[in-house]
């Protein structure tokens, strides 16, 4: 296998997997580009990225502009003379003058089945749409939004547990496999591309805040999926009324089962914390209170009762 020179773009943990696959398999990677350390806890202090922690580990040299449309950016990186840039989750966009600088472009690890999940979150959407398959694409890049041609795509299923953190890790160990194989046979030259098709186009917009919040209205099996897509993080959530004067206190929902029952959508149901919605029931069975660990949900009422009748917001 012809032993290349890459550029790896990637930022959080996800990235990771292909890294340490490219540097196993034997490619040179000339720089890793990542995100700027951001503000993180209670300190507020400036943290790496994943990547950049395991690219020092690695002994790679590491950069993270705030922009690549910095001539002197492009120029920098037309000068490391890469035959591909490996791109995964990286998170800025890259201009036409760095995709065109590689010999033999940039591949970008995309992880859904194209041209379904285009986005920021296909991992997160596939599980919210109850789809039953997704998978890994690895796709030449070109300027627009996940709409460059395939090069390889491999389909896994979606199982009934299988949660928003379960399918990153699946998802993660395939495509570090793939882009190996991608490489190897792009460089022998038996690697074709195929454009995606025009039909099936779905976009996997970035989670926002609100969408985590369960809102008892729609229905249990919605709101299933709604904990496995959000678990381990950020969490579907759920507020407790206030004790006495305290402020409604703020609860995770990590697992969760749909049960039979039926009520004004919000209404506990039972002392074991069955929640009316608005079809069938939603029972939280793996909960997370503010600034602690994971508990089951009968843990959690040993120390914070929740009477049958409560109204869950």
């Amino acid at each position: 296998m012809a032993r290349l020179t890459l550029a790896f773009f990637g930022t959080p943990e996800y990235s990771v997997r292909a890294l340490d696959a490219l540097v196993a398999a034997g490619h040179r990677i000339a720089r890793v580009y990542t995100q700027p350390p951001r503000a993180a806890g209670r300190g507020q202090e400036e943290q790496p990225t994943p990547v950049k922690r395991r690219a020092a580990e690695l002994g790679l040299p590491v950069v993270h502009p705030t922009s690549l449309k910095d001539q002197a950016v492009q120029d920098e990186f037309a000068a490391l003379g890469v035959d591909a840039g490996v791109v995964v989750a990286y998170g800025l966009i890259l201009p036409r003058a760095i995709l065109d600088a590689p010999r033999l472009g940039c591949l970008n690890i995309h992880a859904s089945l194209l041209p379904r999940w285009r986005g920021a979150a296909p991992i997160q959407r596939a599980i919210l749409a109850g789809d039953r398959e997704t998978g890994v694409t690895i796709m030449q890049m070109d300027a627009g939004l996940d709409t460059g041609a395939m090069l390889l795509r491999e389909a896994i299923p979606i199982e009934r547990h299988d949660t928003g953190g379960s399918l990153h890790d699946k998802l993660a160990a395939l495509g570090s496999r793939l882009i190996v194989e991608a490489l190897a046979r792009l460089a022998a030259g038996t690697l074709a591309a195929t454009p995606q098709p025009a039909e099936g186009v779905t976009y996997a917009a970035k989670i926002e805040r609100a969408e985590t919040r369960l809102d008892w209205l729609k229905p249990a099996p919605d709101l299933a999926r709604v904990v496995r897509a959000f678990a381990p993080a950020p969490g579907a959530w759920f507020a407790l009324p206030a004790i006495t004067h305290a402020l409604p206190e703020r609860v995770r929902v990590l697992e969760a089962e749909v049960v039979a029952g039926n009520g004004t959508p919000g209404i506990v149901l039972d002392d074991r914390l069955a929640v009316a919605c608005g079809q069938g029931a939603l029972r939280p069975l793996v909960v997370q209170r503010g600034g602690k660990g994971a508990m089951s949900a009968d843990a959690f009422l040993r120390g914070r009762k929740v009477a049958a009748g409560t109204i869950l917001k």
